[in-house]
Order: structure tokens, then sequence, then C-alpha cells
């Protein structure tokens, strides 16, 4: 009998006395195509399979299944410098366990050699098809790109709410709107009325949700007194103009700018949530870092990417009969130490 290394599938068809399509048959085969053979051939097949330590080809085994078992990674900016590497690492991290846990090898694609700040999914020298599939993440995504991924039969998840681009866009994203809104709640519950805030409003889906989930809470009984969106405006100028207008909780889409008011607050005397309750629109994986526990809320970031893996994985091996699923997580709320009540 040949070496176990060198053994084929011809080798164990004929130890079996059968043909070699059987044996591809009970080691690569479908439920419906393995179910046609009798169960005594599959069990002699196997049992062969077992005494000779037969181990089959795995490039052999993709290329009979048309599939590399390898999901793409795909992000609009780079995932391992350190002034982002607290926003990708969570989603690399619940990439990676959902991929292995589906015995998916994973590939890290970087748009070619492109000019920094404009990556493409399709670029010259596409590495696309080397996957199965792709996970497209980042915090603003090429919408023509994406236009051609929904028209094409490409499998694609995008991690975080997209809007539709020619059709519906699959993908797992947190539900920023319900979070900000919860937010604005627990403000009017603890007598807050006059609300300021301070970010961007859009384009990008994640900034806008957070602004849709603001204005819906306001009601009839809270005044925006301040929005503010040029954020390049001095700390101590947005204070000045949050104190004329009266201001009682402000509500802040990115960290930094609420580390800013802090900063300036703390600086003429004012404490939080004495003076002013203060707002951080989402969670932040450096957060722990300061000092200060902001009211916030938690985005899942590892679920997500777990989530939009495993609905890739489905997308891949059920080819066009697998639904566009679009799926929000719910953002858990931190109480934090900056929101108190409104100042009589």
């Amino acid at each position: 009998m040949p070496a176990s290394s060198r053994l084929t599938q011809q080798h164990i068809a004929r130890l079996a006395g059968v043909s070699q399509a059987t044996v591809s048959l009970v080691l690569n085969g479908n439920a419906a195509a393995q179910a046609r053979i009798p169960q005594e051939t599959r069990e002699r097949v196997q049992k062969i399979i077992r005494e000779t330590g037969y181990v089959p080809d795995p490039i052999a085994r993709r290329m009979v299944k048309g599939s590399n078992r390898i999901l793409g990674v795909f992000t609009y900016e780079p995932a391992f410098p350190s002034a982002h590497a607290d926003f990708f690492l969570p989603f690399l991290f619940g990439i990676e366990e959902e991929a292995q846990a589906h015995h998916y090898d994973l590939l890290l694609l970087t748009g070619g050699a492109g000019a920094p700040g404009a990556r493409k999914i399709f670029s010259e020298e596409n590495r696309l098809r080397l996957a199965d599939g792709c996970i497209v993440l980042g915090k603003s995504f090429d919408h023509d790109e994406l236009a051609r991924l929904v028209a094409g039969s490409f499998p694609f998840v995008a991690i975080g709410r997209r809007d539709d681009a020619g059709g519906p866009v699959p993908y797992v994203g947190a539900d920023y709107a319900a979070a900000t809104a919860e937010l604005v709640r627990q403000a009017r519950a603890l007598g807050h009325r006059k609300l300021a805030y301070l970010g961007a409003t859009g384009p990008a889906e994640s900034t806008s949700d957070r602004w849709t989930g603001f204005r819906s809470a306001l009601g009839d009984d809270l005044q925006l007194v301040m929005a503010e969106q040029d954020m390049g405006t001095p700390e101590n100028q947005l204070l000045d103009t949050l104190l004329e207008r009266g201001a009682t909780a402000v509500f802040c889409v990115e960290l930094v700018d609420a580390l800013r008011l802090e900063a300036a607050a703390h600086a003429r005397g004012l404490s939080l949530p004495a003076d002013f309750s203060l707002m951080a629109l989402g969670s932040h994986v450096r957060v722990e870092a300061h000092p200060t526990r902001f009211a916030s809320f938690v985005i899942p970031r590892e679920q997500m990417a777990r989530q939009a893996t495993a609905n890739l994985v489905h997308r891949i091996e059920h080819g066009g009969d697998a639904p566009v699923r679009q799926l929000l997580l719910p953002c858990q709320p931190v109480r934090g130490e900056t929101l108190g009540p409104a100042p009589a």
C-alpha cells in the first residue's frame, strides 16, 4: 500500500472497490449528492479513509467546491496606524473570531498602490477575486464602488448602515439614532430644556443617524439653542457661546470635542455636570485612558463584525438564494459622570 502522504482518491477507490467519482462525492459532495450513495458504500469508503490515514488535498477540495475559503477585508482607511487603530481593532477581532469559527482564512485588501486617502476596492491591481467574498468597512464609503458591488454578483457585507446604492446594501450596523434619542430622553428627565449639538450631521450615515435620532427626540418642550458643525472653532469660543445661550446639556458627536470642552470648562473653574452636562455620542476604545467617564453609549463593534462575517459566509454558501440582510444592533447606554440634573 502506498505511504499515506502519497495516497490519492484513486487508491481509496481501488481499496474500497468503488469508482473515484464515488470517493469524491463522499468527501466533497453535498448532503443531497451523498444521499444517492448507499449507506453501506459510504461507510466502506469512510472506513478505508480512516484506516489509511488519507488526508484530502485542501487545494483540490477547494477547486471541487469552487471556493478558496478566504474572506477579504477591505477598509477605506488604514486599519493599523495609531490614529485609527482603536477604531478598527475591535472590528478586526470580531471578524477574525467569526472567520475561524466557520473555517475561513482572511485576506486584508489594501486597495492597491493608490494615493493616500484614495483607496479603491476596484483598483487596477484588483485582488478581490482571490477571496470568496468581502467585508467592507470604513467611516466613509465610495458610493460608486458600493453601487458596483450591489449590481455585481460578488458576495459582500458592509459594517455600518449604508443607504441604498442602486439597490439594498447588505450590512450590520449600530442603531445610533435610537441610542442618541435615549440620551436626549435622559437629559429631559433630568430637567434639561436647552440643548446644544456639536459636530457633523452628515454626510456619512453614522453621523446623519445620530443627528436624526437627536432631532426625533426633541419634541415641543426642548429647545436647540446651538448646533455647531464647524469644530475648528476654538474651545473657549464654543464655551462662551454655550454659556451665553444658556445650554445646560451639550451633545458632542466626537469624543475629542467633549474633551476640549471639558478642559475649557475646568480652566474657568466650572464643573461637570454641576454647571452643564456633557455627552459624547458613542463609545471610544481609548476613553478609559481618560479619567472622566462621559455619558455616552457603547457601540457593539465586535458583535457587528461577527454578525457581518456570519452573514457574508451565509451569502457565499447560499449564492443567489441568500436574502439581503440589513441589521442594526442596539447600543448599551452609559450614564457616566457628566450627565446630571439641569442647574437651576
